[in-house]
């Protein structure tokens, strides 16, 4: 399914972040109305059909202009989805080619779940159910593979607007239900002590298996805040087994013989920098660029 991100345009124009770190990030009032509207949505339907709801969000506010383009508007549609074997009612936009035909909904919620359908009951997307469901970036990437977009930056831009906008919170959340229920919770399983690495004059340590920041500090006997100021990360970011965590402060610049580095699909600035161990600002410095970049498969960037 070839997708029009039309709202790339009002990112380039309206996101004025500073690139520093995500603390204190500009963030657009029109994302954070739509993130608190279909916040509980998205997280409806990661329960009923295993999809992130950070991805659902993240495609949701890009391929509607976080619901504010012609063809949601027109017809709910927030995920661009064309009228290949639909039998409903139908709205006519220009897209790729003129006057091309896309789904009409009654409502959001009927496009939110006709999305989670698309993704679930197609085989070429099978794969990635096969992910942990707070694997977003596993998740932005398999899209991308999978061909959901020929877009060659669309899963960078979803990888950017979810951790710009903290979405992978949303992945860990469930719909409260009332109940007389006491809930009771269970303490996480013991787990081995961290070896402490060091390359190029920083140490650090990888993280495990269900991992966080809290956790590590407190092995370490660092202050949780500084440690996530030395990563450069907002509270509640998450950590994938195997991510580097750094326990001092980072780089200007690589060291030698590290000269450049060629984006792939599936990174953003702050996982460059935290596998070069560059301070984020210093990454954005060197490469003029802008915080509203969005690093593309094939950039070549300066990593000194």
């Amino acid at each position: 399914m070839r997708i029009r991100l039309f709202i790339l345009s009002l990112l380039t124009v309206c996101l004025i972040a500073l690139p520093t770190q995500a603390y204190g990030q500009h963030k657009l009032a029109a994302y954070q109305k739509y993130i608190k509207t279909y916040g509980t949505l998205a997280i409806k339907q990661q329960t009923q059909y295993k999809i992130p709801a950070s991805i659902t969000l993240a495609q949701g506010l890009l391929e509607s202009g976080a619901g504010q383009s012609d063809l949601a508007r027109r017809s709910n549609n927030h995920f661009g989805i064309k009228c290949h074997e639909w039998k409903g009612a139908r709205v006519y936009h220009d897209d790729d080619l003129r006057g091309e035909c896309f789904r009409k909904y009654s409502t959001v919620e009927q496009s939110y779940t006709d999305h989670s359908k698309f993704l679930a009951e197609r085989p070429r997307y099978a794969s990635l159910f096969k992910l942990r469901i707070t694997d977003y970036k596993g998740w932005a990437k398999g899209l991308q593979k999978c061909g959901y977009a020929t877009d060659r930056a669309y899963a960078n831009k979803l990888i950017k607007v979810i951790e710009d906008y903290e979405l992978y919170r949303y992945d860990r959340m469930k719909v409260v239900k009332k109940t007389t229920k006491r809930t009771i919770t269970q303490p996480k399983p013991a787990q081995p002590a961290y070896q402490v690495y060091r390359t190029h004059g920083l140490i650090y340590v990888y993280a495990q298996e269900n991992d966080d920041f809290d956790h590590i500090a407190a092995s370490l006997g660092f202050s949780p805040r500084k440690l996530k100021k030395y990563n450069e990360v907002p509270e509640d970011f998450p950590l994938e087994k195997g991510d580097i965590v750094y326990l001092e402060k980072k780089k200007k610049k690589a060291d030698k013989p590290y000269e450049q580095h060629v984006v792939q699909v599936g990174e953003s600035m702050h996982g460059i920098a935290q596998k070069y161990g560059i301070q984020i600002k210093s990454l954005y410095k060197m490469n003029k660029k802008s915080a509203d970049y969005i690093p593309m498969e094939g950039d070549v960037l300066k990593l000194r």
